[in-house]
């Protein structure tokens, strides 16, 4: 088989790749108009309740400071599937620097690299689309009741991405309503309330903290398939240049091929005629 010949048949296999991280990218791009949307609904629901947390942290007793010896739970939130740089190797540092006592990795591509490390985790399965956040929020809303069986408090947060430049953010859910905003509210009128103000407010720690993670599953998988687009376009580009240059190169082969023939039927001639 001539060079040319091989070279052409790289650059059909090299194509055939295009075509399927196009797609990739493709369906990247479509995943995140969608998430687009359902985070701004769900930002929305989260900055609801913790307008109802200030009205009603303002004229009940606050929440009580989590003692030392509760432990510290970490929910880190990775990729399920790849092609998304190093998404998930940029949790690993931060997490290491912090203090936790129990690790919840969601996301089997966060969870491979994790087994590398000397951190002990609960394994999840991750979102590979939108349609599935609602099955990762239950899963993590099982395993969360099932250490408050054992441990009734503790402090839990989330550390994941929360743009897309790939900075991780670690944000605290337990205990709730801590931020300082919580503490200058205007309210002037004493909200009125069906429940007595304890299991009001159990009730709503529990939607704040439901909600809060389905705003983080949101965000994080709006960043790994930004990520992923911008790594499938650099891989793409790449791919176009390589190709590009296999093109000329076979070129270059098939015309000293072509000349070769020419100067066989040019001496089969000269002897015929000698």
């Amino acid at each position: 088989m001539s060079q040319s010949h091989v070279l052409q048949q790289h650059i059909e296999q090299l194509k055939e790749i295009r075509s399927i991280l196009h797609s990739l990218k493709n369906m990247a791009f479509m995943e995140i108009h969608k998430l687009t949307k359902y985070r701004q609904a769900q930002r929305l629901v989260v900055q609801h309740i913790e307008t109802v947390a200030a009205d009603f942290l303002r004229f009940y007793p606050g929440l009580p400071d989590l003692e030392a010896k509760h432990p510290n739970v970490i929910i880190v939130v990775g990729s399920e599937r790849g092609f998304c740089g190093n998404f998930n190797e940029s949790l690993i540092a931060p997490l290491l620097s912090l203090s936790a006592d129990i690790v919840i990795a969601v996301g089997h591509r966060l969870c491979s690299r994790l087994h590398n490390s000397e951190i002990p985790f609960i394994e999840l399965m991750g979102a590979n689309s939108s349609d599935e956040i609602s099955h990762i929020l239950e899963n993590l809303s099982n395993v969360l009741s099932k250490l408050q069986e054992q441990h009734p408090v503790f402090g839990l947060s989330v550390l994941f991405h929360r743009d897309v430049h790939i900075e991780t953010s670690l944000q605290s859910l337990l205990p709730p309503f801590n931020d300082d905003s919580f503490q200058h509210t205007t309210y002037k009128v004493e909200p009125l309330l069906n429940l007595e103000p304890p299991q009001f407010l159990l009730e709503l720690v529990e939607h704040y903290i439901l909600s809060s993670l389905q705003d983080i599953l949101y965000t994080s998988l709006t960043n790994e398939n930004n990520q992923r687009l911008q790594h499938l376009d650099n891989a793409v580009r790449h791919l176009d240049e390589t190709t590009e240059k296999i093109h000329k190169k076979s070129q270059i082969f098939r015309q000293e091929e072509i000349t070769e023939e020419i100067e066989v039927i040019l001496l089969n001639v000269d002897n015929q005629y000698n």
